[in-house]
């Protein structure tokens, strides 16, 4: 069986196949995993609990549709700090605005980059006004509306 390290994490063939089929399908019982893979069910059980310890995977969880609740729109804002040195003191606060759904450190135009979730156009400018912009270290904002995510996938596990 070849084994493979991806950024010091040791997987191998068996390992890929686990992730290939709980990434399709997070809710698989780990009995079919095992006969998918001809291995024992605590095979799969000791090998996703591994996996989990490696960060290789990172839990599992329900996805809501933010428009099943009343979030109709999806908004990427790039963010210009005054400081790239206040970076840990805004991403803090940032982290209490329970719409921004992500946040990201990176090079280029931005310090960061975040998605918003919003009700409507005037709660997103509530947001980005009230609470994005407010915060002590935020130069500016740049705001993208999502007109349509039209796919989100996983990474393939090759």
């Amino acid at each position: 069986m070849s084994t493979e390290n991806i950024s010091n994490v040791q997987i191998d063939n068996l390992d890929k196949k686990i992730l290939s089929l709980i990434t399709q399908n997070a809710r698989i019982p780990f009995l079919e995993v095992a006969r998918e893979c001809k291995v024992s069910g605590a095979a799969i059980h000791q090998r996703i609990q591994r996996l989990m310890n490696m960060g290789v995977i990172k839990g599992s969880e329900f996805v809501v549709s933010p428009t099943s609740i009343g979030y109709n729109t999806c908004a990427y804002v790039g963010i210009f700090l005054k400081k790239a040195s206040l970076f840990a003191k805004v991403y803090k606060l940032i982290e209490l605005v329970p719409e921004i759904v992500e946040c990201h450190f990176t090079t280029g135009k931005y310090a960061m980059f975040v998605k918003i979730y919003a009700k409507s156009n005037e709660h997103l400018k509530h947001i980005l006004h009230d609470k994005v912009q407010a915060i002590a270290g935020v130069a500016s904002t740049e705001t993208i509306i999502s007109l349509e995510e039209t796919f989100k996938r996983q990474l393939p596990i090759e």
